[in-house]
């Protein structure tokens, strides 16, 4: 098997395995069990848990950055704007891979590397939001930045919320309630000359 097909191979059961028991509770030897490789193939390509674990969480980070750079650059109608990150989120963390968890609930968060990698993930799309906002209302570049945390938790918080409750509320709805929150909150916020 070439290379890049068996560290995709390892990278799906890795996940399999960490979304199931998190990262305490997953062993490199059930990882290679589920990915039906022997141990010594799985350090070839990882040489620890750890590593896998942050490999694994960096290209669920770079999926989800695509998916939410896409609806941050989607319109220059910051309303429509707001409607499309939050959706982001909500499209993301509908997927049936689960990957959210890794990124929203990992039992490593204080871990140095590994929360460091998804604070610095959290810090770069609200700075991009904090952007916008202080392009739209001029408000200082601190303020600006603290409603951006303040709209990307508010979309992280209620999309895990929604995957539980999704046979009631719908997607779109659920997007649409947030987003309208969301844009009825910092469109009150005008330009000031």
């Amino acid at each position: 098997m070439p290379r890049e097909a068996r560290r995709r191979q390892l990278l799906n059961a890795a996940h399999q395995v960490f979304v199931a028991h998190g990262f305490h509770g997953a062993s490199m030897d059930e990882i290679a069990e589920v990915a039906e490789v022997s141990k010594p193939v799985l350090y070839q390509h990882f040489p620890g848990k750890r590593e896998l674990y942050v490999a694994l969480l960096d290209a669920h980070m770079d999926e989800f950055s695509a998916l939410l750079q896409q609806a941050i650059n989607s319109t220059t109608d910051n309303k429509l704007r707001v409607g499309a990150t939050i959706r982001a989120y909500y499209e993301y963390i509908s997927r049936d891979s689960q990957a959210f968890r890794l990124i929203f609930e990992s039992d490593l968060l204080n871990d140095e590397l590994i929360g460091g990698r998804i604070e610095a993930f959290n810090a770069k799309f609200a700075g991009r939001i904090a952007d916008v906002v202080a392009e739209d209302t001029r408000l200082p570049p601190a303020q600006a930045l603290l409603m951006g945390r303040a709209m990307a938790g508010m979309a992280q918080v209620s999309a895990r919320y929604w995957v539980d409750m999704a046979d009631e509320v719908s997607m779109e709805e659920a997007s649409d309630l947030v987003s309208r929150l969301a844009w009825r909150g910092i469109g009150r916020f005008p330009k000031e000359s």
